[in-house]
């Protein structure tokens, strides 16, 4: 973990020197935040509607909150019940040939993103990266989506929305509670009483707070089934993989590029790996052949399926990524149930 990050999420002593000479820039881009918000508001901007609802799924803060398991359950649900749905997003530090670009089978993890790219693989559903959201938005709309997820586009105000959810670590929450770059938050946190619904990734003590929320805050949890090996696709459930390392003399490796890494080492845990070397890096790391070369090829390696998108190309046999599925508890999920249901009769109305 970088030293900034350490200072925004863990108090490190180095916050008595970061802090206070970051405090300057921070109040500048507070200024630029309110400043853009509030032009929108008064239409000194103008926001585009799209002609289909757009469902947004974002945050606060930096790093990664749970918002691509979110993504994936709402494609999931919705289409279920019979919706063409397509997902927007900026595609993090891609190198498409163009944008708009829309995700197909020969992308690779550089030219749309890590996260695009594993919606794509994931759902199957059409998937449109740019900066411009308006203009993938206008591209799923001419596929004939009826409903468009925005990932990651809370702070993007230009693209109307129909429906917010803002997605909270449960465990990092809002860091020290400040504003980039003196903290981890793009908005204070009173913008979230201004979003639809929170979804809250794991168990929290921020609950009593939340109850103060006139919207709904459900928590979900990020469950796991199975391992998939990167190079083979071969798909092994994970009591039989555990079983079977178990009568072997060796424990696990493990990596995560994502924000919080140390959340995806406590995961394999708790599922009942021993990890021998776990090496977290930042997130949206690029990875090269070269960055896993200390790890042992007779040891299972086991990342997260965000990282694996980007190590296909040179996979060992050793290597194994572990799918999570964002699941409720059974109120919560009767709860996400009826958010579903009002999100499809907004699709439905325009249909």
């Amino acid at each position: 973990m970088r030293l900034i990050e350490k200072v925004w999420f863990q108090g490190h002593p180095a916050k008595w020197l970061l802090v206070p000479l970051l405090l300057p820039l921070m109040l500048l881009f507070m200024l630029l935040s309110f400043t853009r918000r509030l032009a929108y508001r008064i239409g000194l901007l103008k926001q585009v509607k799209m002609s289909v609802p757009v469902v947004v799924v974002g945050n606060i803060g930096i790093g990664g909150n749970g918002k691509t398991p979110m993504v994936l359950y709402l494609v999931q649900h919705l289409s279920d019940k019979g919706l063409k749905v397509g997902v927007v997003s900026r595609g993090y530090g891609s190198k498409a040939p163009h944008y708009p670009y829309q995700v197909n089978s020969k992308s690779s993890a550089e030219q749309a993103g890590d996260e695009p790219l594993l919606i794509f693989q994931r759902s199957g559903v059409a998937v449109v990266i740019g900066a411009d959201r308006i203009q993938g938005c206008q591209l799923l709309i001419e596929q004939g989506c009826e409903l468009i997820i925005a990932d990651d586009g809370l702070q993007h105000y230009r693209l109307a929305r129909d429906f917010e959810f803002v997605v909270v670590d449960g465990k990092r929450l809002f860091g020290n509670g400040l504003l980039l770059p003196a903290g981890p938050l793009r908005e204070t946190k009173n913008r979230i009483k201004q979003a639809d619904c929170v979804i809250v990734n794991g168990e929290t003590n921020w609950q009593t707070t939340a109850e103060n929320l006139l919207i709904p805050v459900l928590t979900m949890q990020l469950s796991a089934s199975k391992l998939v090996n990167v190079k083979t696709g071969e798909q092994v459930e994970l009591k039989s993989f555990l079983e079977k390392i178990s009568d072997s003399e060796y424990k696990v490796n493990a990596i995560a590029g994502i924000g919080d890494p140390k959340r995806f080492f406590n995961t394999l845990a708790q599922c009942g790996f021993s990890i021998d070397i776990a090496q977290g890096f930042i997130d949206h790391q690029a990875f090269s052949a070269e960055d896993l070369q200390q790890f042992a090829l007779n040891v299972p390696l086991i990342m997260t399926e965000k990282d694996a998108v980007k190590c296909a190309s040179f996979a060992k046999e050793n290597y194994w990524y572990l799918p999570v599925d964002a699941v409720f508890e059974a109120n919560a999920t009767e709860n996400m149930s009826t958010v579903v249901n009002k999100i499809a009769a907004l699709a439905n109305n325009t249909n």
